[in-house]
């Protein structure tokens, strides 16, 4: 496990397009650099036998963590990686005494929603609120 650089980018991105993680209203590039030049957040790499496996994306806001962009191989799932990563994810949060995490799943992707719930996170009674700013 690594923390991604500049020079990881392609590959990343490239996973997170091959896990169907991206959407065209969302510069997924532009997210790689936030997280990865930001000081609060970081993207863990997961390699296997010099390829990109996995990824996932963690930040502090200060009030809480965040996890997005958790990507594994599709030739890989199933095999653990996913929950390696939320434990790394994690250990990454209360390194930096985040007192809680969330992430946001889209109310459709059953798949998703059952690898946390077997994670023991919980679907929390919320509505998400927004607007873009661009």
């Amino acid at each position: 496990m690594r923390r991604a650089g500049d020079e990881d980018l392609a590959a990343v991105v490239a996973l997170w397009e091959a896990c169907g993680l991206t959407r065209p209203w969302n510069d997924a590039t532009a997210d790689f650099v936030r997280a990865v030049q930001g000081p609060g957040s970081d993207i863990l790499l997961l390699e296997l036998d010099g390829r990109l496996a996995a990824t996932v994306m963690v930040g502090d806001d200060g009030h809480r963590g965040w996890v997005y962009y958790l990507g594994v191989a599709p030739d890989q799932r199933g095999s653990g990686l996913g929950r390696i990563l939320m434990d790394a994810a994690e250990a990454w949060l209360r390194d930096r005494d985040a007192p809680k995490i969330q992430l946001m799943v889209r109310e459709d992707n059953e798949a998703a929603i059952g690898f946390y719930t077997a994670l023991g996170y919980e679907v929390q009674p919320v509505v998400t609120i927004g607007r873009r700013l661009n």
